[in-house]
């Protein structure tokens, strides 16, 4: 069919065949300068991947620990002693708060750790001299530069494009507010049931929003950070800590970041006190099954 094309066109079909039409295409951005410099959106990438796996498996782990020490108590009927002492929401409370804290501070210790570990790899393991005369050897032997590109970049250049510490910042807000919102949630699921084996049946209605926005990131949201779908989804408590976290490093508006936090912070609040009126009935309720009608009338009860 090309070889017809060709003919018709005069042109010789093994002159094309021997030609390296191998087409590469380097990412470049330009400064208000105008100056063009290869962009970071590899690494932007990478971090919001990375950032959607972190979030996703730290909500559901320390999540359910919360619903699996109200089970506990629950079962043990120790709850029935705590009671009498605290109030149910000061419980419930007092149980979010203490796991959400050994959480931070897990992700601040493997912050300080990892960064310990660069800093020494980069300036004890590492000659910069030998380095730089392999990378120039290495450039100058190869025959076809583009392909070794990526290996005489200057990392801190690219990095220097990505606020490490607004990320920083973003993802300990976004992981607190997010944390508070969904233990909350899982609280009150651990209080309505009398084993693991039941919190099936709420636990995926209320992680579903946080499973969509994870499976989004990996195509939607990584792709087109800045567009409607990721914005209102960056927007809707149940879904912001997963879809600002993936657009931040792609450069997100300090507005959008900040209606967002706000937006999670109202979420937590009206969800802790849902929660709550909920867990203050169902602690004490053994041996029957709950359901959502049931859940409503715990919800409605009067003290």
């Amino acid at each position: 069919m090309l070889n017809d094309q060709y003919s018709k066109l005069n042109i010789d079909a093994e002159i094309v065949k021997n030609i390296d039409n191998k087409v590469k295409i380097t990412g470049k951005e330009i400064t208000d300068t105008g100056e063009a410099k290869e962009s970071g959106t590899h690494i932007a990438n990478g971090i919001a991947m990375g950032f959607s796996i972190l979030i996703y498996l730290s909500l559901f782990l320390y999540g359910s620990q919360v619903m699996r020490g109200v089970i506990e108590e629950k079962s043990s009927r120790i709850i029935e002693i705590i009671i009498s002492s605290v109030k149910p929401f000061q419980l419930m409370m007092g149980k979010i708060i203490g796991i959400g804290l050994v959480g931070i501070t897990q992700f601040v210790l493997w912050i300080v750790l990892s960064f310990s570990l660069i800093s020494i790899a980069t300036n004890v393991l590492i000659n910069k001299e030998d380095l730089g005369k392999q990378l120039q050897e290495q450039s100058l032997s190869s025959t076809n530069s583009s392909e070794n590109f990526l290996i005489g970049t200057d990392i801190n250049t690219i990095l220097e494009s990505l606020n490490i510490s607004e990320l920083l910042i973003c993802f300990f807000l976004f992981f607190i507010g997010g944390y508070l919102l969904y233990s909350a949630l899982f609280a009150a699921v651990g209080s309505a049931v009398d084993s693991e084996t039941e919190t099936n049946q709420f636990t995926m209605p209320i992680t579903a929003p946080l499973l969509l926005a994870y499976a989004l990131s990996f195509g939607v949201l990584i792709n087109d950070p800045h567009g409607t779908l990721a914005t209102w989804l960056s927007f809707i408590p149940l879904t912001s800590p997963i879809a600002m976290l993936v657009r931040v490093p792609f450069g997100v508006p300090v507005w959008e970041i900040a209606l967002s936090f706000s937006l999670l912070v109202i979420g937590f609040l009206l969800t802790t006190w849902v929660a709550s009126r909920i867990y203050r009935v169902g602690i004490l309720m053994y041996g029957k099954k709950a359901s959502l009608k049931e859940l409503i009338k715990w919800f409605n009860f009067k003290n």
